[in-house]
């Protein structure tokens, strides 16, 4: 109904925006992901919108790029998860981290997101596989990703963090952050990919 807002950023809650248009102010729920990335507030901002209806209430849904939009359409179309879930998963994961959580199987990854457990992030897992476009995320990290698996080292350090409890999307992308440098070994960058572990 409605496909994106444009206006003033006129507030900031805690997990709503207020975006004033046409001198209406409309109410709308963001990821908290992309909360950090808006503008102050006065400033001009552009959110591409899913509009809620369910009998007892009407929600705007909001964010920054349509990629995410359609990966919320996807999140809240299985059953079990709903706005506020989807909200959620978008707020502790980025599109990329999301399609490789669901593509590696990685629950874990999935499950840290508030309010959703295991058995969760494991049917959300079970109904995306087949739906998320692996081939894209590829693309727009092939500084990283596309080599990761061609490359004994980063490998290496992959199964590594992987032994040591780490989730793989959590590996994946420590190691991606670490980028691979001239004479490395496998400790070498396996020290590094510890320190961004939790970036």
């Amino acid at each position: 109904m409605i496909a994106y807002i444009k206006g003033v950023l006129a507030d900031k809650e805690e997990s709503r925006v207020i975006v004033e248009t046409g001198g209406i102010g409309y109410g709308v729920f963001v990821p908290q992901s992309d909360m950090e990335r808006l503008p102050k507030t006065g400033n001009m901002v552009e959110l591409y919108t899913y509009f809620h209806v369910k009998e007892d209430e009407m929600k705007l849904f909001g964010f920054l790029s349509k990629e995410e939009k359609e990966l919320f359409k996807l999140i809240i179309g299985v059953s079990g998860i709903g706005p506020k879930g989807g909200l959620s998963i978008l707020s502790a994961l980025s599109p990329n981290a999301l399609r490789m959580a669901v593509v590696s199987g990685d629950a874990k990854a999935i499950a840290k997101s508030p309010g959703i457990g295991k058995k969760t992030a494991e049917k959300l897992i079970l109904e995306l596989k087949d739906k998320l476009n692996l081939e894209q995320m590829l693309e727009q990290t092939s500084e990283g990703a596309a080599n990761i698996e061609n490359t004994g080292v980063q490998g290496e350090v992959i199964e590594a963090l992987t032994e040591l409890g780490y989730g793989q999307t959590e590996a994946w992308r420590a190691v991606r952050n670490s980028g691979l440098e001239e004479g490395d070994t496998a400790e070498s960058l396996l020290k590094r990919a510890l320190k961004n572990i939790m970036f």
